[in-house]
Parts: C-alpha cells; sequence; structure tokens
C-alpha cells in the first residue's frame, strides 16, 4: 500500500492538512499515513526544523504532504539562526527530496471569475502552469555572508540544473497547449544568459514541437495580471519562480486556492502555497482548498491516479460554487468546506 508521508508544520497547517487527509481517506482508502513534524514545532521537540525522525520516514515513502511551516513575523523562532529557524527546515525538506522542481497551477474555475481582483473577461480562462526552479540560485548558493554593512549573496546555475527543470515545462507543455515562456533577466544577468541559452538548446534539440518564447521577469510581471492568458506554461529559476508564483496567486481570488507540487529524483512533496496565517490558527475558518487540490496534485503525479485527481478537483470547484469559505466573501468554516467537497464526490457525510 502506498505510503503517505503528513508533515502538517505550524500555524493552520494542522488544520488544512487534515481537511486534506480526510478527503484523500475516502478518494483512496488503500493509503496508509504516517505523521511527522516540520517547522517550529519540531524545532521545539527537537531543537530543530528537519529532525532525523522527519528525515528517516521519507526513505520509504511514495509521497509527502506537507501543511505550513513557520511562525509571526515577532515570533521567537525567527531570533534563532538561521539553520535553525522553520524556514530552513522547509528548505532542507525539498533538498533531501530531491525536488528541483516546483509546479504552481494559476486557473480561475468556470463560473468563479468573480472570486479574481481581474475584471472578469481578463480572468476568464485563465490556466496557467509555473515551473519554477527549487534547488538551485540565490536560495541555495553557499557563497552568501554579511560582513559589517557589506552583505551579499550569489546566484549560480549550472547546464544540467537548467535542463533538468527545462525538461519539467516541456512535458508539462506536451500536455497543455505546447507552449513555454521563460523567464529570465539575460540583459544584464550572466546567470540569465547560460539559462536562456540552455533552454533554447534544449527545445531546440530535443522539444521542436512547443513554441518557446523568452522573456524578461520584469515585463512577465506586468503581463501575468495585465493579459494573463498569453500564457501556459512558464518556467524560470528559484527566485524569479517564487515572486511570480506569488504574484499569479491573486489571480484565481486567494492564496487558499494556490496547490503545488515539487517534483524531482524521489519522492514528490505536495503544499498549498499560503502561509502559516498564525492570526487564524486554531479557529477552524482557515481555507482548506489548496490543501486538498495539493492532494489532488499528490494523486495525480505522486501515484499515478489521474482519475481521483480529476474527482477531487471537480468536487473542489463545485464547494467554491455552493460554500465559498470566509477569505472568499462566503460563511463556510474549514469543516463545512471539507464536508461540501465529501458530499460533492458523492461521500455520504454523516
Amino acid at each position: 500500500m502506498p505510503k503517505i508521508v503528513i508533515l502538517p508544520g505550524d500555524g493552520i497547517g494542522p488544520e488544512v492538512t487534515a481537511a486534506a487527509v480526510e478527503v484523500l481517506r475516502e478518494v483512496a482508502p488503500d493509503l496508509t499515513f504516517e505523521e511527522h513534524l516540520i517547522g517550529g514545532i519540531a524545532y521545539e521537540a527537537h531543537g530543530e526544523p528537519f529532525p532525523q525522525v522527519t528525515r528517516d520516514a521519507l526513505t520509504d515513502a511514495d509521497a509527502v504532504l506537507l501543511g505550513t511551516v513557520g511562525g509571526p513575523q515577532n515570533s521567537p523562532w525567527n531570533s534563532l539562526a538561521r539553520p535553525l529557524r522553520p524556514e530552513s527546515g522547509l528548505l532542507a525538506l525539498r533538498k533531501a527530496l530531491g525536488c528541483y522542481a516546483n509546479l504552481r497551477p494559476v486557473r480561475v474555475q468556470p463560473g468563479l471569475e468573480h472570486l479574481s481582483p481581474l475584471k472578469p473577461e481578463l480572468a476568464r480562462g485563465v490556466d496557467i502552469l509555473i515551473v519554477r526552479e527549487l534547488l538551485g540560485g540565490v536560495y541555495f548558493d553557499q557563497d552568501r555572508s554579511i560582513d559589517g554593512d557589506t552583505a551579499y549573496n550569489t546566484m549560480r546555475y549550472t547546464t544540467p540544473e537548467v535542463e533538468r527543470v527545462a525538461k519539467m515545462a516541456f512535458w508539462a507543455a506536451e500536455q497543455r497547449k505546447g507552449r513555454v515562456t521563460s523567464v529570465d533577466k539575460a540583459n544584464v544577468l550572466e546567470v540569465s544568459e547560460l539559462w536562456r541559452r540552455d533552454v533554447q538548446a534544449l527545445r531546440d534539440r530535443e522539444y521542436r514541437s512547443i513554441h518557446l518564447n523568452h522573456e524578461y521577469v520584469d515585463s512577465v510581471a506586468m503581463l501575468i495580471v495585465s493579459d494573463p492568458s498569453r500564457y501556459d506554461v512558464i518556467v524560470t529559476e528559484n527566485l524569479f519562480g517564487d515572486i511570480l508564483s506569488d504574484l499569479a496567486a491573486v489571480i484565481p481570488g486567494s492564496l487558499g486556492l494556490m496547490p503545488s507540487a515539487s517534483l524531482g529524483d524521489g519522492a514528490g512533496l505536495f503544499e498549498p502555497i499560503h502561509g502559516s496565517a498564525p492570526d487564524i490558527a486554531g479557529k477552524g475558518i482557515a481555507n482548506p482548498a489548496a490543501a486538498i487540490m495539493s492532494a489532488a496534485m499528490l494523486l495525480r503525479h505522486g501515484l499515478k491516479r489521474s482519475d481521483a485527481a480529476n474527482q477531487i478537483e471537480r468536487a473542489v470547484a463545485l464547494a467554491l460554487r455552493e460554500e465559498p469559505t470566509r477569505d472568499l466573501g462566503g460563511k463556510a468554516d474549514t469543516q463545512t468546506f471539507t464536508r461540501a467537497v465529501l458530499e460533492a464526490m458523492g461521500t455520504p457525510v454523516g
């Protein structure tokens, strides 16, 4: 039976993850679940945000479902040395799993255009997949320092790192509209010159059926909200992908609607992209849609069960129409929305 490691994490993580697990149990009753700690709560229990017991559990995992990590800005965790902070546990988790490609779908569901801050005619039909490189660039390079009044970080990429994430983007585009936009800053950054050269060379060598376009990150930051339908698959490096995917997250109407999948050499990591929202943690009002849709991505990409994933996604879309959560202008709390998803799946709810 497939083993799913559950890492609820901090803040609203345990609440939204519990909702996702409830849906997974109904649609895939053969799965087994094993829960472990990560983030701030792991530091409090074990003195580190990614303890060895959690690391060991990943060895035979088929997929990992993550909640959230981190606390409020004034959290005592933020005064810790950087390797002990909750977010460092997340970076270490991605590296341990070899997850080099983060897939973030940005989709406006039919009939839900009114949830978007964009005009309905701009939001209608938006369906973008952002593929973000996840293990390289400025976030991971060890050539970094603060020395008095001077600080620096280094962005570095190699051709193999660029090619492997570009392959993921081209593969995804083959199953969609066949269009890839590679995002860089090649007019001022040498690392972006390498990025552009290698993505183009890979396309010309192995993916000639894909239409490839290169755009600068500052231009994309404007166009992704002023003309989002121009994009199908976007591929970019770690820092640019982090910023662009958070910017694009406003298009569907809420961070609570944004799932993600991080894929690579081993078990995939699946998580909502929203934060830990400590101000509402424990109140039972968090929107679990992104966590539930992350569970759908787990089924599709981690276990190759597209039919079950489609069933969940259809049910979430219906529940969003009938029982929108508070962040979407509705009244549904976490439990009410989860129950609506189960009902939409045809699951009897007592």
